[in-house]
């Protein structure tokens, strides 16, 4: 297996997985000029990041590589119990990451620039703050009385763990948040993602 990832981006959660899997794979930190040279854009036409690489199949988008690594590898536990309701679970808040938080960041990571107003674009950006606040507390509440996001460690956890980064860095409001700052420094003690954000120079 051979991961393409980007430091901090989405991609970090399919890396921290990987190392939680425990399995060898090989890992290419890549950049903005890197994910636009023809031979990454022949990898992924979207020219972003994350790509796997397993045997000579490419994969690409976030929830589909954590679904598949959950799956390769039901050993670890990341893929739920082996039931179907735990499945579920996990793929409920997966998708909640992917559909719902994921996309409220990107006008404060530059998508409402093309309005050409400074002021207007400020104001996105601290709609989109307000709207992320809601959605944060939403996690909040149910890690109550939980360490991890469904109750056992899964593959939507690396993916609440690079939000909260994202969150952090902008000035989104976590104040209170109090489930969420447990949560965010249990992972930030753990030792694969420790060397996972080591081996991304973060």
């Amino acid at each position: 297996m051979k991961l393409y990832t980007k430091p901090g981006a989405c991609s970090l959660s399919d890396h921290i997985a990987l190392r939680w899997i425990g399995k060898p794979f090989d890992l290419q930190v890549m950049d903005a000029a890197g994910m636009k040279t023809p031979e990454y854009l022949a990898l992924n036409p979207a020219g972003a990041v994350p790509v796997l690489e397993v045997d000579g199949w490419t994969l690409t988008q976030n929830a589909a590589i954590l679904n598949f690594l959950a799956d390769a590898f039901p050993e670890s536990g990341l893929g739920g119990d082996g039931t179907p309701k735990s499945r579920a679970e996990i793929n409920r808040w997966l998708a909640f990451l992917n559909a719902d938080v994921h996309p409220a960041f990107h006008p404060i990571f530059g998508s409402t620039r093309f309005l050409g107003d400074e002021a207007m674009i400020e104001k996105s950006k601290d709609n989109a703050r307000r709207k992320l606040r809601g959605l944060f507390e939403r996690l909040d509440a149910q890690l109550a009385g939980k360490d991890w996001l469904t109750g056992a460690r899964s593959i939507a956890d690396p993916y609440l763990f690079v939000t909260l980064r994202w969150a952090r860095a902008t000035q989104v409001d976590l104040s209170g948040l109090d489930n969420l700052e447990r949560f965010f420094d249990r992972m930030r003690a753990d030792e694969s993602v420790a060397a996972a954000m080591a081996a991304e120079g973060l």
